[in-house]
């Protein structure tokens, strides 16, 4: 083979192989251009979802990620400025093979129909119990059917009892005086912030122990002492919630595992099953049970001890622990939530604050004389006479509800009154928090802080259940409704006729996600006497 030949060849294969290379490289442009268009497919396809969906669809996540994203701002308002799109309903669509699918509404009608007119139809639901049930166990809050109907019976009598309420009343009136004001005076004379969200928590869960359990935890007191169980139900409650935003697979996968919030769920249930089982271990050995002496007790915890359940026999630890800890949820995290929301709003809103002062010295200035000592300790009957305060405290759960979503499910196939097509087993949210932000229901004006709108000739009128959802409605309304007012209405006109309450200067205010509407930092403020010439302004008490 001459040279000539063999460079012939040598030219030969080299062609050849950028040919190889060049046919490579444009089958890869081409699977690179499919690639890309079937992309651009799949988001046009999302985006003309979203418009009769609400949200971007997914292929396989779903809507998903729009979720994972408002979960890290503000997962509430995003869930209203979706249902304002959607007309008050849409559905949640979850990944592929998840059980996240959901239906979720701030229509009245709609509430009306699930917590009123079809309740039978709307239990809480196997997927909600299962998913609290680590925390909540069978306690009311997460109880369906004849458990449910027996602990409310129960629950119910005890709290329309003329002894019940008069303990409450005493109980409130106590604490308030004694612990409260004491604490606030001492932040006054320090000049130091306080974080005035910790401290109405404090008061609310002695409260709560005292009237339901008939024990007194002392956590609201001098130095503001450390409560290991205050931190584990919180972080309990934070936990839980982020179980209805993951696929129960993977949150049992991660359960199993002990990893992720699933261990801090853990960790902190051992802390607060511990609280409760100490509490009930305590009063079986001051009641005596075991040597059949009757007891004069009337707190909750004592009533459930000496019921027996279908068996004839008493019910168990477990089943009075987790009666301890519905009954904790429901009475200390609900008021004082409300309460730390409702003096932020005063803060931003000085006229209301006025207007609730004037009304509170006009109520005193009818008296004939002060308290003893000079102190002033608000009255039963004058507290139901500040109408004003009581539209104050509602005009805030309507902007800031202590729970902000709940849940029920369907049991048979069923249509909202909007139209809505519901399916045996599908899961509905009701968005609470969004209904006090809906032009729809409330007017153009929904978003301002304006108690006004509660009064009619000067006198409070309540709004229906199913547009005002702060208690519930229907068979599940808040047996403590009465009270919580009661209670709040007692802390707020106690510290407002006292002090002017000033929050930080930039000091960030949000909500945190958990099981109820906590603010993600506490709320600091500062405390300032109230003048005494402000107050004579408004008051003028005979001796």
């Amino acid at each position: 083979m001459n040279s000539g030949n063999h460079e012939t060849l040598l030219s030969g294969k080299v062609t050849t192989s950028d040919h190889i290379i060049s046919r490579r490289l444009l089958s890869e442009i081409h699977a690179l251009e499919l690639a890309l268009a079937l992309i651009f497919f799949l988001l046009i396809q999302s985006l003309r979802k979203q418009r009769s969906h609400g949200l971007p669809v997914w292929p396989f996540l779903g809507m998903l990620p729009s979720m994972i994203v408002a979960v890290q701002s503000n997962m509430y308002e995003w869930i209203t400025n979706v249902l304002e799109r959607q007309n008050g309903t849409f559905t949640f669509m979850g990944p592929w093979l998840s059980n996240l699918n959901c239906v979720v509404t701030a229509d009245p009608r709609n509430l009306e129909h699930l917590l009123k007119t079809n309740f039978p139809n709307f239990p809480k639901g196997e997927y909600f119990r299962n998913t609290v049930r680590d925390l909540l166990g069978d306690g009311i809050f997460n109880a369906d059917d004849e458990i449910w109907r027996q602990q409310r019976k129960t629950a119910s009598i005890e709290f329309h009892s003329a002894g019940f309420r008069q303990m409450t009343v005493e109980s409130l009136i106590d604490l308030v005086h004694s612990r409260l004001l004491p604490v606030l005076e001492d932040f006054l004379q320090r000049q130091v912030p306080i974080d005035l969200q910790d401290v109405l928590l404090r008061l609310t869960f002695d409260n709560v122990c005292m009237i339901a359990f008939g024990v007194d935890p002392g956590c609201l007191g001098p130095g503001l002492p450390v409560i290991p169980f205050a931190r584990s139900f919180e972080d309990a409650t934070e936990a839980t919630t982020m179980r209805f935003m993951t696929p129960t697979i993977v949150w049992k996968a991660m359960r199993f595992l002990n990893v992720g919030p699933e261990r801090k769920l853990k960790r902190s249930i051992i802390g607060v099953h511990q609280f409760a089982d100490d509490v009930i271990r305590t009063r079986k050995k001051e009641i005596k049970l075991d040597s059949g002496e009757k007891t004069s007790r009337s707190d909750l915890l004592t009533i459930f001890m000496t019921l027996k359940d279908d068996d004839g026999k008493p019910f168990s630890d477990k089943f009075l622990r987790d009666i301890c800890i519905n009954f904790i949820l429901a009475g200390r995290d609900t008021s004082s939530v409300a309460l730390a929301w409702f003096f932020w709003l005063l803060d931003r809103n000085p006229d209301v604050e006025k207007q609730i002062l004037m009304e509170i010295c006009d109520i005193l200035s009818k008296r004939e004389s002060l308290d003893g000592e000079g102190k002033v300790v608000f009255r039963p009957e004058e507290m139901k006479r500040m109408e004003y305060l009581q539209a104050a405290l509602s005009e805030a759960l309507r902007l800031y509800p202590s729970v902000p979503v709940d849940h029920k499910e369907v049991v048979e196939d069923d249509v909202f009154p909007d139209g809505t097509v519901l399916k045996k087993g599908t899961k509905v949210i009701y968005a609470i928090y969004t209904m006090g932000r809906m032009e729809s229901i409330w007017g153009k004006d929904c978003k301002e802080f304006k108690p006004e709108r509660w009064l009619r000739d000067g006198r409070f009128t309540s709004e229906s259940a199913y547009k005002f959802t702060a208690f519930n409605g229907g068979p599940r309304l808040c047996l403590g409704k009465d009270f919580a007012y009661y209670q709040m209405k007692c802390v707020a006109a106690s510290i407002i006729y006292r002090y002017r309450v000033k929050v930080l200067e930039n000091f960030p205010v949000e909500p945190k996600l958990a099981l109820t509407m906590y603010m993600k930092y506490g709320l600091k403020v500062m405390l300032y006497k109230r003048d005494e010439s402000e107050i004579q302004d408004y008051q003028k008490i005979r001796p």
